[in-house]
């Protein structure tokens, strides 16, 4: 059984969880406290030396780093990875428009205010990000008003990818009501019979 090491409320740990339940696969979950220095322990940076989660150990010891490679990882041989050369090809561009084009406003307004509180000493930088996170969005919508998911008809981890942080991105600040195309996305991805939301069942915690 594979180990799945992160912290549910994380947008990137959910990813890796959101899909393993998609695809029913049995795992561990041990649960990292970000904030308490979990993943700096020397006995977590054994295990990655980035120091981050999510993080997945494999059945037969070896270990996956970065959301969206576990994504990949995951994914492989089913339909949430199409076979497709260019349509996989237009999946990475979505996971990199993630990594460089959201994640780095929309989640980490989220993080400034959700898990730190919204400190004085961050304030300016959380309200400058707002300008960044809904340019992302609005690209997004453009794209979610021509087709169902982000790569056309099929739901992929392209979606999954950008599901984590944009459906939890007013808790950043971002007020999602004029992004018609997007809520009706999020819609259909919630809608999906085996669809888990970003909570952490008990008998998962580590």
């Amino acid at each position: 059984m594979h180990t799945l090491y992160g912290d549910i409320i994380s947008g990137n740990c959910y990813k890796p969880y959101l899909l393993m339940h998609l695809l029913d696969i049995k795992h561990h979950w041990v649960n990292i406290d970000v904030m308490k220095g979990e993943a700096r322990t020397a006995e977590f940076t054994q295990k990655n030396l980035n120091a981050k989660i999510p993080l997945l150990e494999l059945e037969n010891g070896q270990f996956i780093s970065e959301s969206n490679a576990i994504l990949y990882f995951l994914a492989e041989g089913s339909e949430y990875l199409p076979q497709d050369p260019y349509l996989r090809a237009k999946v990475l561009e979505w996971q990199f428009f993630e990594q460089y084009s959201h994640e780095p406003y929309i989640a980490v307004a989220r993080f400034i205010n959700k898990y730190q509180g919204l400190p004085e000493a961050r304030r300016e930088e959380y309200h400058a990000k707002q300008e960044g996170g809904h340019k992302a969005l609005s690209i997004m919508e453009k794209q979610l008003s021509q087709t169902p998911y982000l790569v056309g008809e099929q739901y992929t981890i392209a979606d999954i990818t950008l599901f984590a942080y944009t459906h939890v991105a007013h808790e950043g600040g971002f007020d999602l009501a004029d992004y018609s195309a997007i809520n009706a996305w999020m819609e259909r991805i919630q809608s999906h019979p085996k669809h888990i939301n970003m909570t952490l069942k008990a008998e998962h915690r580590g």
